[in-house]
């Protein structure tokens, strides 16, 4: 059991349903991501780098693609939510669209794997 399945099990009801989600999400596009950790937060981890977090904060989720760089440039599909230089605020009643998270796991994607070259 790694390290994001730890963590899920600590977590209940829709919360745990909306984190498991984005993983599930980042899992189908990155299926050889492994569990871990990246700055301390339960991730999957893609090449040794993070490709994507989903944690809950006490008022909040959040999903943290661990690139300031991909959230800028994915602003325009993230209007609707609050954003920092490295998360992505939402809740089970304002999720994250498919379409968005996809955007988002697979600019990490591109990022991680145009570094490794």
């Amino acid at each position: 059991m790694g390290t994001v399945t730890t963590y899920l099990d600590t977590i209940e009801g829709p919360d745990r349903a909306a984190l498991e989600r984005v993983y599930a999400l980042a899992r189908g596009l990155v299926p050889e991501a492994e569990e871990g950790t990246s700055y301390a937060m339960a991730a999957l981890i893609y090449r040794g780098k993070g490709l994507i977090a989903a944690v809950r904060a006490k008022t909040f989720l959040s999903v943290y693609p661990f690139s300031g760089a991909v959230i800028a440039s994915s602003l325009d599909v993230l209007a609707d939510f609050e954003t920092t230089t490295g998360s992505i605020h939402f809740s089970v009643g304002q999720q994250l669209p498919d379409a968005a998270l996809r955007r988002i796991v697979q600019a990490r994607r591109a990022e991680i794997d145009a570094r490794a070259r």
